[in-house]
């Protein structure tokens, strides 16, 4: 066999609901071979992170090179980078690349809780979103990086718009973060005009990861080849049916179910 291969630069999820864990198993589910480059380890559970600690920059940059120089890699993903280093030394490896690049500018969590350093924020703006075919900000990140208010569907039309204008060919604004959006996402495209894609409104308690994963099966989508839109189609289906599989598990908030295409 010589499967698609796709590589994941994020942190790691000791309790393995979201990052670079939830990553390799959508990887796996999607039949895609998922390589990674670890940035940061997590001590996290259902219940919450406790303690983050960052990867040097130069051993990012040799994860990525020793990747790169060897496998086929056909996309990838940008998640939790943390600091202006680990974006800094992530832009330099991502420059030279041709292949379809998605950055999930992982910066607050869908609840609100605050995953990098204050002066990244506009290290991703210079450096990382000019490379991006797509970026997937949820509703918090876009209102981080666009600086514009957003709490109605008017506000997030008019902030993919300006974060378009920042460089990406693409955005997504995952609308969960806001009651009235849950179900609903923005696209915009650099090519055409924005639409609303919508999937099911499932009651769960067992979301964690839904982020990872949404950008993590674009991605896989993107590396078989498939085009941007039906790409994030298919996402949004497989993030839905892994919603309705839920894992109960912990004291807290479970992770969504990587391997339901099996059951």
């Amino acid at each position: 066999m010589v499967p698609a291969i796709a590589l994941s630069i994020g942190g790691s999820d000791s309790g393995g609901g979201a990052g670079i864990q939830a990553d390799l198993k959508t990887f796996l589910a999607l039949q895609v071979h998922g390589c990674s480059a670890i940035t940061c380890v997590t001590a996290q559970n259902t219940c919450g992170v406790s303690r983050v600690d960052a990867l040097p920059p130069e051993a990012l940059s040799a994860q990525i090179e020793a990747v790169l120089t060897d496998l086929p890699v056909a996309a990838l993903k940008t998640g939790m980078l943390l600091n202006r280093s680990l974006i800094e030394a992530t832009a330099r490896a991502l420059e030279p690349l041709t292949i379809p690049r998605l950055i999930d500018p992982v910066m607050v969590s869908r609840a609100g809780s605050v995953l990098l350093e204050p002066e990244a924020i506009e290290a991703y703006r210079q450096r990382l979103l000019p490379l991006a075919d797509l970026i997937t900000p949820n509703i918090h990140e876009a209102r981080l990086l666009s600086g514009e208010v957003v709490e109605e569907v008017s506000d997030v039309e008019r902030a993919a718009e300006r974060l378009l204008m920042m460089g990406p060919q693409a955005v997504l604004i995952k609308g969960g973060g806001l009651p009235g959006l849950r179900g609903r996402d923005y696209l915009l495209q650099s090519s055409g005009s924005g639409q609303w894609l919508h999937h099911a409104l499932v009651a769960t308690a067992h979301s964690h990861g839904s982020g990872c994963t949404l950008g993590a099966a674009i991605t896989a989508e993107r590396a078989k080849g498939l085009p941007l839109v039906d790409a994030v189609r298919a996402a949004k289906t497989f993030v839905e049916n892994g919603l309705r599989t839920g894992l109960a598990i912990g004291a807290g908030q479970g992770p969504l179910c990587h391997w339901h295409p099996l059951l």
